[in-house]
């Protein structure tokens, strides 16, 4: 990110006084009292985001979420513009925090660093299989089935730890470790791509992966590829589960009120953009919560 030119107001302000009362001494100027009002400043919807992180967003705005906000601009009848960053440590301080933009498009409901909108849509993690696998009974659909344990399965790895995943933890309790393959967010392209690649090939029996990364790279793979949710083992008080809102800078009621006016009103097309990207969710049960 390029870093920002800091302007001298105090200096430039005492120039254009003294340019001022030049132009009006030659005559080239109009009374202070006739002078015009320059125009405010037309809004924009300034939106917070990563460059290159498919299924979400991208600069070239191929994301579902930069579909979203395109379509809520629209709805406003605002210029759209982005704040590029990718999402390490420090995005919410950089991006929110510096006012660089205004809006998150997609933040967990609880999300304790902003102020959050009401959900829009809610989803889980997922077994990723081989439709051959995912229509019979040899299909993964428990932390506690008996096999498991002799799979090799993908798991997205946070850090150095296989236990900072939801799923690392379920599969780590369960014993599950010896056949686990990590990936990490460093490589060739998404993990959650990767792993998905790695079913379709072969080259693992199954990957557990969050659910619209999972559909959306699943869409995508040939052979064919199924989802099936992974619900949290019933010995582990861990969600699976996350409800999905937009996020403000804390404070910013007016622009909350405006999302959470949009998000109801344009349900229906937010949910066709979730659809084109193969997004699988679990019913909407509380989603008309504000």
């Amino acid at each position: 990110m390029s870093s920002s030119c800091r302007i001298d107001i105090a200096r430039f302000a005492r120039f254009g006084a003294v340019l001022l009362a030049l132009l009006a001494g030659l005559g080239g100027g109009r009374p202070a009292d006739a002078q015009e009002a320059a125009p405010a400043a037309l809004p924009a919807l300034r939106v917070c985001a990563e460059p290159d992180n498919l299924p979400y967003s991208r600069e070239d705005q191929s994301g579902f979420e930069n579909r979203i906000a395109r379509l809520l601009a629209d709805d406003l009848q605002w210029p759209l513009q982005y704040e590029w960053l990718p999402d390490r440590r420090g995005f919410v301080r950089k991006t929110l925090g510096a006012r660089a933009c205004d809006v998150i498009i997609g933040v967990p409901v609880d999300d304790e660093r902003v102020l959050t909108t009401r959900p829009y849509y809610r989803s889980s993690y997922v077994f990723v299989q081989r439709a051959s696998h995912a229509r019979d009974a040899s299909a993964l659909r428990s932390f506690d089935d008996d096999r498991l344990p002799a799979l090799r399965v993908g798991v997205q790895l946070v850090g150095n730890d296989l236990a900072a995943t939801p799923p690392g933890y379920a599969l780590a309790r369960h014993g599950a470790v010896r056949n686990v393959v990590g990936f990490t967010l460093y490589g060739d392209g998404p993990p959650a791509r990767r792993m998905v690649d790695a079913v379709a090939r072969g080259e693992l029996d199954a990957a557990l992966a969050w659910g619209p990364q999972a559909g959306y790279f699943a869409a995508r793979a040939t052979p064919a590829l199924e989802l099936t949710p992974a619900a949290a083992p019933a010995d582990m008080d861990l969600p699976f589960a996350f409800s999905i809102a937009m996020g403000v800078r804390k404070g910013d009621r007016a622009m909350k009120a405006r999302l959470d006016d949009f998000l109801l009103r344009r349900a229906a097309d937010i949910d066709r953009i979730l659809d084109a990207y193969a997004v699988p969710r679990l019913p909407s049960t509380g989603l008309e919560r504000p």
